[in-house]
């Protein structure tokens, strides 16, 4: 133990995605006795230039942005912002001042295929209330970017600020999965709204825009929605069609997903 953080150098660093479930569960167990930032402090440790945070600059974006800007050197940990074009301008403009308050330069990520190419090519995919077709748009917009991304950055292990409360799916999570041939961190998977509301109270970090508008969740300005009587959180994305955008399942998108 080295200030409070466990010591599994070899344990992790050795861990195939496809290897020793006993293995993963004991590093998942010593995981789980850990705080959020030294879960990312672990993993910084143990994978190096290999590790990596996604963010999606979204309502509780902070919390986890914060807690890595106060790692020693995290500006040697790539933070990957999935950008699909289609994010609200208050999402762009959240991320320039949460940016600018902690120091940070994100690696922004878009499709190969641009916005106007991709509706002239295929329309808008995602109003057409075909499951194929939103397949289609997350799979281009989001699934191949970050892909890419981590396949350039030769990541072996992400971490994002997903909770087990936010969906049906994330309920089924633990703290480390393995995920399309890479480890994915959830530091933050117990934490309800309470303790996200109160850290970003204690350390006077900003608002998303959105939110004093009814908005608990954020993604591209036209599968996002203010809580109301037809939903909440995630349950208004995509119109209640969908809730995953296909960045936290395993596989890909078109694989039974």
């Amino acid at each position: 133990m080295r200030n409070g953080i466990i010591a599994m150098t070899g344990a992790a660093a050795d861990l195939d995605c496809g290897g020793d479930p006993a293995q993963l569960t004991r590093l998942r167990e010593d995981l789980e006795s850990l705080e959020p930032a030294q879960r990312l402090q672990w993993a910084r440790d143990q994978f190096g230039s290999g590790f990596a945070m996604t963010t999606s600059f979204g309502i509780q974006s902070s919390v986890l942005l914060h807690m890595l800007s106060g790692l020693p050197d995290f500006e040697s940990v790539p933070v990957i912002w999935v950008d699909t074009g289609y994010l609200p301008q208050e999402t762009y403009r959240y991320a320039k001042t949460l940016c600018d308050r902690l120091g940070l330069q994100p690696d922004v990520v878009q499709s190969s295929v641009s916005p106007a190419r991709m509706e002239a090519l295929h329309g808008r995919l995602w109003e057409t209330g075909s499951d194929s077709d939103l397949d289609q748009y997350l799979q281009l917009r989001k699934v191949e970017p970050l892909e890419s991304a981590l396949d350039r950055l030769a990541v072996r292990c992400w971490a994002s600020g997903v909770r087990s409360r936010q969906t049906s799916h994330r309920s089924t999570m633990t703290v480390l999965d393995p995920i399309r041939g890479r480890l994915s961190l959830r530091p933050l998977l117990h934490w309800t709204n309470r303790d996200i509301f109160y850290y970003m109270q204690d350390h006077d970090l900003p608002q998303h825009p959105l939110f004093d508008q009814g908005y608990s969740t954020v993604g591209d300005w036209h599968s996002s929605a203010p809580d109301g009587v037809d939903g909440e959180g995630r349950s208004t994305r995509f119109g209640g069609q969908r809730q995953e955008c296909g960045i936290h399942v395993p596989g890909v998108m078109g694989d039974g997903i």
